[in-house]
């Protein structure tokens, strides 16, 4: 159908004369073809020169403008990333640093701790042993003293024991001398 239908206006067109140089369309005529190549040099010299002088410079400079934008933010891009890089290397290293430092304050306060809670513990244990030593030296005194006085206690009691008994008072030189006997023979299962 189609074809049939190009056919067609194939034929029309060639009864009307569409070649349209006899009909009064100049530009078909070889007689102008002179002015009109003339008139088409000049248009396209004219088009030619306008855009290779004041065109395509505009053109050409924007563009290396813009190219000179993208490298200098290129270049300052990698400039702040080699900055950022070194100052996170300068940060581990602070922080490496600090952390060695930490730790050796850590261990500075932790030695100097242990020392004084040794030099404490050691006066705490020299206190001790001092209040020992005076506990025992009380208690030898007043076991000392408590004899002494046990015989004493002893000498009344047995001369009163004695005198109840008997009814007689005995010598107290003797009855102290008795006691003092029994005394020195047991006193050692008591000291």
């Amino acid at each position: 159908m189609k074809s049939f239908l190009s056919l067609i206006i194939a034929i029309i067109a060639m009864n009307i004369d569409l070649f349209a140089a006899e009909a009064g369309m100049p530009q078909l005529d070889p007689t102008y073809w002179a002015s009109q190549a003339f008139w088409l040099i000049l248009v396209f010299t004219i088009l030619y020169i306008s855009i290779s002088k004041f065109y395509l410079p505009k053109i050409k400079n924007n563009l290396d403008d813009r190219e000179n934008k993208i490298k200098e933010d290129l270049e300052n891009a990698d400039k702040f990333k080699k900055q950022s890089e070194a100052k996170a290397k300068e940060y581990s290293f602070i922080l490496e640093k600090a952390k060695k430092e930490v730790l050796k304050i850590h261990f500075e306060s932790k030695s100097i701790l242990d020392k004084d809670i040794q030099s404490k513990k050691d006066s705490m244990e020299k206190e001790i042993e001092k209040e020992i030593l005076k506990a025992k030296k009380e208690i030898l005194e007043l076991k000392k003293n408590s004899i002494s006085s046990i015989q004493s206690i002893s000498e009344s009691i047995v001369s009163n024991i004695i005198e109840n008994i008997s009814g007689d008072k005995l010598n107290e030189s003797s009855i102290k001398a008795t006691v003092d006997d029994i005394s020195k023979k047991n006193i050692n299962k008591y000291l």
